[in-house]
């Protein structure tokens, strides 16, 4: 089964930062150009590239737009775009400029049947479910608000809608560098059939083999990328070879 590698770009203020948790906060800025931090992840083989606009995710429209096109239209690599995506006008604004997925979250609690609807319109291989959990509840509107679904129920909903893929995130584990949720994701991947991209908690190279092994699709990385605990190119080398 082949695993994916996400090196994570989360946007705010044009910049790129690093939250604990989830708290805008707790904030670390490790760049400042969205566009140079992604050509150096595509340049150690990435590729994906996971990009998230925080500002968008917590005023619900799309702020850090500009950066993600930037990248989607000059590197080889794919992309996904997560955070204030909540119309069709949203969707197509990235779809149509050559970014390769959306990512749906909040409103995938608040307005499901009209997720299953766009799931519908425009594929589950370009539209993906972010899962973001708080105690196996899904957490919205940037992990702000926690929600009465479970992950699991609301991931077998839409699973049925035909989404392929999900993103889980366990916020506990988000920016700690403590481990992933690895029975989380298990859980999820065999609850829904689909594609799970584990979220939250990678750092170190085992925490990427023991996530391949547990039936994942992928990994997104961002803090242990940060901080060096490992590098894109050793985490491609350390997936591929196990």
């Amino acid at each position: 089964m082949s695993f994916t590698i996400y090196p994570a770009i989360d946007m705010r203020g044009g910049k790129c930062v690093r939250l604990i948790q989830g708290d805008y906060n707790q904030e670390t800025i490790y760049g400042d150009s969205p566009f140079d931090m992604a050509a150096g992840f595509a340049d150690q083989g990435a590729s994906w590239i996971h990009m998230v606009d925080l500002d968008g995710a917590k005023a619900g429209s799309r702020v850090n737009g500009e950066h993600v096109l930037n990248v989607a239209k000059n590197l080889g690599a794919k992309v996904q775009i997560g955070g204030g995506i909540r119309t069709e006008n949203d969707i197509d604004y990235y779809l149509d400029a050559g970014v390769d997925r959306v990512i749906l979250g909040s409103i995938a609690v608040s307005q499901t049947e009209l997720v299953k609807s766009w799931i519908k319109r425009y594929g589950g291989d370009r539209i993906v479910i972010g899962l973001d959990a708080k105690d196996g509840y899904v957490a919205t509107h940037g992990w702000l608000e926690t929600s009465e679904l479970t992950a699991i129920d609301l991931g077998k909903d839409l699973a049925d809608a035909g989404a392929k893929t999900f993103i889980f995130t366990d916020i506990a584990t988000d920016g700690m560098l403590s481990g992933p949720n690895v029975e989380a994701n298990r859980e999820l991947a065999r609850a829904t059939g689909a594609s799970v991209i584990a979220s939250g908690g990678v750092s170190s190279l085992q925490d990427l083999k023991t996530l391949k092994e547990s039936g994942v699709s992928g990994a997104i990385c961002g803090k242990s990328l940060y901080t060096g605990k490992f590098t894109v190119a050793e985490a491609i080398r350390e997936v591929t070879s196990c």
